[in-house]
């Protein structure tokens, strides 16, 4: 049973989880992300004893995030192995920037999100994600340095 407390902090912060969520993994991805990390994170002991919902909340969906492109990597192989040349086609239809930043780490997509999409300061970007501010701070400059070669 869900209390009313976990179902208040779902409600208030569920529209940001699903923003960050979707920066990750994309807009066709990003709710089932979301309720996956909500749904494993209630029922973990950890979030009885949460002292910061709201960060907890947004480490679960980067770490859902992580095993969402896991398993599309793990079946992309399986698929390309199990297709033959001429069955297995990827069309080039997205933008160029869309590209380079999808080729980004997760962990490099959530700080760009963050940072840019949300306009966040490296410190609340290291409180959401449960880093420290250098990390942040390295993790955003080795992401522009790829998406500065990318597309240059």
């Amino acid at each position: 049973m869900i209390d009313d407390q976990t179902v208040n902090v779902y409600q208030k912060h569920s529209s940001e989880l699903t923003r960050f969520a979707t920066g990750l993994v994309g807009p066709s991805d990003a709710q089932d992300v979301v309720a996956d990390a909500v749904t494993r994170l209630i029922t973990a002991p950890v979030w009885k004893e949460a002292q910061n919902p709201r960060v907890l909340l947004y480490r679960a969906v980067l770490y859902e995030a992580r095993m969402f492109h896991r398993a599309r990597r793990r079946r992309m192989t399986r698929e390309a192995r199990a297709a033959t040349q001429e069955a297995y086609v990827m069309s080039d239809i997205a933008p160029e920037v869309a590209m380079a930043v999808s080729n980004l780490s997760p962990q490099q997509r959530a700080v760009v999100f963050l940072t840019y999409w949300n306009d966040l300061d490296n410190r609340t970007v290291a409180q959401l994600l449960g880093v420290s501010e250098g990390t942040v701070r390295k993790q955003l400059g080795r992401a522009r340095e790829r998406l500065r070669r990318v597309l240059e």
